[in-house]
């Protein structure tokens, strides 16, 4: 019998304008964690969406053998049905269903046709014990976390009887408490002999957990290395990535800051479900032209409530509090009139708020702009595709050409086509909402260079991120958020993890470091 699990044979998968995947080979052993490292397009979820029938046999070229045998899978039913089972970066579960319904939905414990619910309820008790989640069955999905319904489907991809679990960016909406809680559950799997395949682009956790790398670029297969050797660091995993050292994580900046643009006085925000639940706590803060200023916070701190309030009102109600651009007194009531006012809000979730997937490139960077585009409510289109072809050049989209379909590109163009709609619609201010999430680190440093070159410009710009290396790595100066208050503020120079992680656990009033 093979060592291998799983051997996929010189696939190549081909959309219009576009190889994917061009002769990629992946070996998987028995009972090992293998992951999948390369850039963003470089063709990683193509190859899982191939391996699980999300691309039937005959969309693609090559061979995949599942234990010694050779499968030919039309959906995803096929692959699931011998043990193969994908968890996508956008969890598949429903809210309103409860923990039960969704661990056994489309594989329903019944008896002639009617739902066996005792059944149900234990097995999802017994799953949910596997997984380490201390959920009553009957609970809403809805009302859980986004660590706990990750966890709930890995309790689904289990009573698949898995045998090989394929995790596609799994820690990337997830805090540290809860990413290394899957972390060891991978470890757990891994002992009792279940395969992973993990796609992820923080390479701390690959290095943690893996056994072996297979590194894709430009949808080819690069190389396999073996983490056991103990010659394989975070800059080696790059160099094969991207084809070069990286030896800079973050651009060189000279900032070059002046007055203040933006201050946010007494800034007090409730929930928009529990009005009496206060999410944001006589926030105070200020951003100077040229400065890149950071938030950093645990998950639930209220650094999103805080941007998307700021952001038209987007978020909360009984909103009080005052806003002054450039020494004067302004009202965000609307986003239309924020952005008439100079802001822009680059979301933490893309796909849902950020683009028109169903829609190009072009129609997409337009958007925000198209009163400079339009002569009485008609579009110039020779003007739209020239700005479009701009931007795509300026932000080095990687696509055929501007009128690819948005929701085809990889995660990190699909960010610089957000970028670009709302350098378009030329703001003061830029709210950055998680800007790299999901994206891998050649695509990260073009992103923090276009960052770096709008506060060049003598733009304001807010970054929240929960990657502390990277508030460190970009910005000037940095606020702590805890409990929707502001519990810090240290310059470049005094701040480190330690520091930060201390304002981010820390209950009182704000404290100030030596900044100006």
């Amino acid at each position: 019998m093979s060592e291998y699990i799983l051997e996929m044979r010189n696939i190549t998968k081909a959309f219009p304008g576009v190889k994917a995947l061009d002769n990629v080979n992946l070996k998987i052993r028995e009972g090992e964690i293998h992951s999948l490292c390369g850039e963003n397009g470089a063709g990683k979820s193509t190859l899982m969406k191939v391996l699980s029938g999300v691309y039937p046999h005959g969309s693609y070229e090559g061979d995949i053998l599942f234990k010694g045998k050779t499968c030919e899978f039309k959906n995803i039913k096929q692959s699931e049905e011998l043990g193969i089972v994908i968890i996508h970066q956008e969890l598949a579960l429903i809210p309103y269903l409860s923990i039960a319904e969704n661990i056994f939905l489309g594989n329903e414990r019944s008896r002639k046709g009617l739902m066996n619910w005792n059944e149900t309820i234990a097995g999802s008790r017994e799953l949910l014990e596997k997984v380490g989640l201390n959920e009553h069955p009957n609970t809403p999905v809805g009302n859980l976390g986004v660590g706990k319904q990750q966890l709930v489907e890995i309790a689904k991809a289990l009573s698949k009887k898995v045998k090989l679990l394929i995790l596609d960016e799994p820690t990337a909406a997830l805090n540290e408490d809860d990413s290394e809680n899957l972390l060891q559950l991978m470890l757990e799997f891994k002992k009792q002999g279940i395969s992973c395949i993990l796609i992820s682009h923080k390479l701390n956790e690959v290095s943690k957990v893996s056994d072996s790398i297979t590194i894709l670029r430009d949808g080819k297969t690069i190389e396999t290395l073996d983490m056991k050797s103990g010659e394989v660091n975070e800059d080696r995993i790059i160099r094969g990535m991207v084809g070069r050292d990286l030896t800079n994580r973050y651009p060189e900046r000279t900032p070059n800051i002046g007055d203040v643009i933006l201050e946010i006085k007494d800034w007090t925000v409730y929930d928009e479900v529990r009005a009496d639940r206060k999410v944001l706590d006589n926030v105070n803060l200020h951003i100077r032209r040229g400065e890149i200023v950071g938030i950093a916070g645990l998950m639930g701190a209220g650094r999103t409530e805080l941007a998307m309030s700021v952001f038209g009102k987007s978020y909360g109600r009984n909103v009080s509090g005052t806003l002054y651009k450039d020494g004067k007194p302004i009202e965000n009531n609307t986003v239309t009139q924020a952005i008439n006012n100079g802001f822009a809000y680059v979301t933490e979730d893309r796909k849902h708020y950020g683009l028109i997937l169903i829609d190009d490139i072009k129609r997409n960077i337009s958007l925000t702009g198209l009163s400079k585009l339009a002569k009485k409510g008609v579009i110039n289109d020779k003007q739209e595709i020239l700005v479009a072809e701009d931007m795509r050049k300026k932000l080095k989209i990687k696509a055929p050409n501007i009128l690819q379909k948005t929701g085809n590109l990889s995660g990190g163009n699909q960010q610089k086509v957000v970028l670009s709609k709302w350098i378009f619609s030329e703001p003061d201010v830029l709210i950055l909402d998680e800007p790299t999430r999901g994206i891998d680190v050649g695509a990260k440093y073009e992103i923090y260079t276009i960052i770096n070159q709008l506060a060049d410009e003598g733009k304001g710009v807010l970054v929240i991120s929960s990657e502390l290396p990277e508030i460190l790595g970009i910005c000037d100066r940095i606020y702590v958020m805890n409990a929707g208050r502001i519990t810090g503020e240290v310059s470049r120079e005094e701040a480190s993890q330690e520091t930060l992680m201390r304002y981010m656990t820390k209950t009182g009033g704000p404290k100030h470091g030596n900044v100006s």
